[in-house]
């Protein structure tokens, strides 16, 4: 199956309490069976998705801009070309720094396949 990011785009204020305001790419929301989420999100100036804990392993990849991510109350500046991966049960959250909007590709399972 061929997914266009295009057709995927929302507008959206970002999850968790998440501050500001971001564009969703919800990629694998259309796919029947699948196993895993693929998102691409960009947070846009001041936004943030807010703390929460995850119930599986899950991956922030940053494609452009800069931004703090957050595991267990331990932040690391993230740049384009870093990769986070946050671990089940971690406490987690991601905040854009900078003038330039942070561009992330997330991934994690699903707890059952989607239908």
């Amino acid at each position: 199956m061929v997914v266009r990011e295009a057709d995927t785009m929302v507008r959206q204020p970002p999850p968790h309490n998440g501050t500001g305001m971001s564009t969703a790419y919800r990629i694998s929301d259309g796919v029947p069976n699948r196993a895993m989420e693929f998102r691409k999100r960009v947070l846009h100036p001041g936004a943030s998705i807010g703390l929460h804990v995850i119930a599986h392993d899950e991956v922030y990849h940053v494609l452009s801009g800069e931004g703090d991510v957050t595991s267990d109350g331990v932040t690391t500046r993230v740049r384009a070309g870093d990769t986070a991966y946050l671990y089940d049960g971690n406490n987690v959250g991601i905040r854009q720094v900078g003038e330039q909007d942070l561009v992330l590709i997330i991934a994690y399972p699903l707890a059952e396949r989607a239908k």
